[in-house]
C-alpha cells in the first residue's frame, strides 16, 4: 500500500480513513439466478457483504474458499473504450477433497456460460459468489472456463476508499485490487492464501497500452486492436495481479542486479504526467539497495504504473507498482520505496490472513526509515523514538493491536504500518543488527512465493536470536496501549 512521506512524525497509508484526515498523509447483492443465467447492476458500486460462515479469512469471511488451491490463471480480456468487457477467465485448480461443487469469487458481470473439464456446467449466483455445479464429481486437478461480459463494477471497501476495476477521468481504467477488488474483472478464489501463476492477454484499441503485472510476452496488432500479454510465472495473491488501460507513454529499460541478472523494465507514465524521470530511475537504485539487505530481488521484470486515477493510494501491484498521482506532481521518494519494499515483504512473502497486515506494511514503512538512515536523514532507532514521543498513549496508533484486527475497516491504519515498523526496530534493538538482518533475509528467503503468519515470523526470530520474545511481540503486536520503551 501507499507509503510514507518525507515527514517525520506524521503517518499514512491509503488516506482515507475518517481518522487519517486529521493527519498530514506521508508516504502514502445477486439473488440466485437460474442454472446458466446470471446478472448484476454494473452501474452500482458494492460494499462487503457479511458473513458468518467458516472462510479462509478473519476479516473477510465472505470471500475465498479453502475446498481447492488454484494452481493457475489464463485470462483473456477484450476491453471497449465505452468501458464494456467480454472476457473469458480458466482457472486450474486441484481439489482438497471431493467436489461436486465449488464457488469463485464474482462482483457484478454477466456470467454467460460455464464449463468444467470441458463439460458445460450449471452455475447460479449468490451475492458475490459464483456456484459452480459439475457433472462429474471433482477429485485432484480439475479445469473451469468461464465466460463473462459486462462492465466492471468499482468495489467499495469496508472503510469506504475504492478497489478492482476503476474507471478514469480520462476515459482509461486501473485495476488496484487490494484487499477483495479482484472479484470485480475476473472469477476467482479471492484469498491472499491462494496464490497462483498467471497468464494475462489484455486486448484494446490500438490507440491504448496496457500494462499488466508480470512479465511482458508480446505485444500483437490486429484488425485495429492489440493484445498485450502479461505472464506472471512466480506465485501470486489475485490482489496483486494488475492491469491499467489508457493512452500511455511507455518506457522500457534494462537494470542490473546485484547478484548479475539483467531485469527489464516496463513503465507505463500518463503523457499529462510528465516523463517522471526521478521515479523511472529510483526503480535499479531501490531494488539493488534492498538486494543488499533483503536478498535477491524475487522477479523477473520491474516497472511502474503513473497514473490519475484520484484514488489517493498507491498499490505494490506484483513487478510494476501504480502511483496515482495528479497534474504537476512526481511521485514521491518514499512512497517509491515503500512498494518495492513490498516486491519482498507481501508479493513474495504473502500473509495467509488480512489480519496479518502488518507482516506487509510494518516491513515496507521499516524498508523506509533504512532508506532515509542511509541517506542522511534520522537512524532508525532515532525513528523510532521520535514517533513514540509523537504518540500520546491515547493516540489511534495503539488500538487495535497490529496482530489482532477484528474490523476490516482498520485494515489500513496507523497500526499495521507505523506501529508495525516500530515492532521491527525494538526487535533490532532486542536481538542486535547481525542477527535482525540475518532475520529479514531468512524471512524472504524461506518463504519466497509462499504465505506467512505472525506466528511463524515470531518463531523464526526467536531460532535465530536464541531469546525468548513473546514478552516483546505480545507487548508490541497483540496488546492494546502503548507499550513501554525501554
Amino acid at each position: 500500500m501507499p507509503a510514507a512521506q518525507p515527514s517525520m512524525t506524521a503517518f499514512a497509508l491509503r488516506p482515507r480513513l475518517s481518522a487519517m484526515a486529521a493527519m498530514s498523509a506521508v508516504g502514502l447483492g445477486l439473488l440466485i439466478a437460474p442454472a446458466g443465467i446470471a446478472t448484476a447492476d454494473p452501474a452500482k458500486s458494492t460494499t462487503t457483504s457479511t458473513s458468518s460462515r467458516q472462510a479462509p479469512d478473519s476479516l473477510f469471511p465472505e470471500v475465498g474458499s479453502s475446498r481447492y488451491n488454484v494452481k493457475h490463471y489464463a485470462i483473456k480480456l477484450s476491453y471497449q473504450t465505452s468501458g464494456e468487457i467480454k472476457a473469458k477467465t480458466t482457472v486450474i485448480a486441484k481439489t482438497k477433497k471431493p467436489l461436486k461443487s465449488f464457488s469463485l469469487d464474482l462482483e457484478g458481470l454477466t456470467v454467460d456460460a460455464v464449463k468444467v473439464n470441458g463439460d458445460r456446467a450449471d452455475f447460479s449466483r449468490r451475492d458475490n459468489k459464483l456456484i459452480i455445479k459439475s457433472s462429474k464429481v471433482l477429485d485432484g486437478r480439475f479445469s473451469v472456463t468461464i465466460k463473462y461480459h459486462g462492465k466492471p463494477v468499482t468495489h467499495i471497501d469496508p472503510d469506504g476508499a475504492k478497489d478492482g476495476w476503476i474507471p478514469t477521468a480520462d476515459g482509461g481504467v486501473v485495476v488496484l485490487s487490494e484487499p477483495v477488488g479482484a472479484m470485480t474483472w475476473f472469477p476467482n478464489n479471492n484469498t491472499p492464501r491462494d496464490k497462483a501463476t498467471f497468464d494475462m492477454k489484455i486486448t484494446v484499441p490500438a490507440k491504448l497500452e496496457a500494462a499488466g503485472s508480470g512479465d511482458l510476452r508480446s505485444v500483437r496488432k490486429h484488425d485495429g486492436l492489440e493484445t498485450w500479454r502479461w505472464v506472471q510465472p512466480k506465485q501470486q495473491a489475485t490482489y496483486l495481479a494488475m492491469i491499467a488501460i489508457d493512452n500511455f507513454d511507455v518506457y522500457r529499460s534494462t537494470m542490473t542486479t546485484t547478484t548479475g541478472r539483467k531485469l527489464p523494465i516496463w513503465s507505463f507514465i500518463e503523457p499529462e504526467l510528465g516523463t517522471q524521470a526521478t521515479a523511472r530511475a529510483l526503480i535499479p537504485k531501490a531494488i539493488r539497495y534492498m538486494e543488499r539487505r533483503f536478498g535477491a530481488y524475487p522477479f523477473n521484470s520491474a516497472g511502474i504504473v503513473v497514473k490519475d486515477s484520484d484514488v489517493d493510494y498507491a498499490l505494490e501491484t506484483q513487478n510494476r507498482p501504480v502511483f496515482d498521482i495528479d497534474e504537476g506532481e512526481t511521485v514521491r521518494e518514499l512512497t517509491n520505496v515503500h512498494e518495492w519494499a513490498h516486491q519482498w515483504y507481501g508479493n513474495s512473502v504473502t500473509l495467509s490472513d488480512w489480519g496479518d497486515i502488518w507482516l506487509n506494511e510494518g516491513f515496507a514503512t521499516y524498508a523506509e526509515w533504512l532508506w532515509t538512515a542511509s541517506h542522511g536523514g534520522q537512524s532508525t532507532a532515532e525513528r523510532l523514538q521520535t514517533e513514540y514521543d509523537a504518540n500520546p498513549a491515547d493516540d489511534e496508533l495503539w488500538s487495535p493491536a497490529p496482530a489482532d484486527f477484528s474490523n476490516p475497516a482498520d485494515l489500513f491504519g496507523s497500526q499495521g504500518y507505523l506501529r508495525g515498523a516500530m515492532t521491527l526496530e525494538v526487535l533490532q534493538q532486542e536481538v542486535g543488527s547481525r542477527d535482525f538482518f540475518v532475520i529479514l533475509r531468512r524471512w524472504a528467503q524461506d518463504n519466497e512465493y509462499g504465505n506467512v503468519s505472525t506466528r511463524e515470523f515470531i518463531a523464526l526470530s526467536e531460532r535465530v536470536s536464541g531469546e525468548d520474545l513473546d514478552a516483546l511481540f505480545q507487548a508490541w503486536l497483540f496488546t492494546v496501549g502503548k507499550p513501554a520503551l525501554s
